[in-house]
């Protein structure tokens, strides 16, 4: 009984400490953050009005019409 009571401590204790998946945005190449990596740029902002950090490679191109 002991043991059990152990292992849901253990276990309740863990689940606290271990972060959450945090909430993806951009088609799911982006995360929802406080603050981007060096190697992320910010495109857009997430519903939470954190920032969509998006990696470079997976933004669109930004193209210029000829009027």
């Amino acid at each position: 009984m002991k043991l059990l009571l152990l292992t849901l401590t253990v276990l309740l204790l863990l689940s606290q400490l271990i972060p959450g998946g945090t909430q993806r945005c951009w088609n799911l190449y982006g995360k929802c953050r406080h603050r981007c990596s060096k190697k992320e740029r910010v495109y857009v902002y997430c519903l939470n009005s954190k920032m969509c950090c998006v990696k470079p490679k997976y933004q669109p191109k930004e193209r210029w019409w000829p009027f």
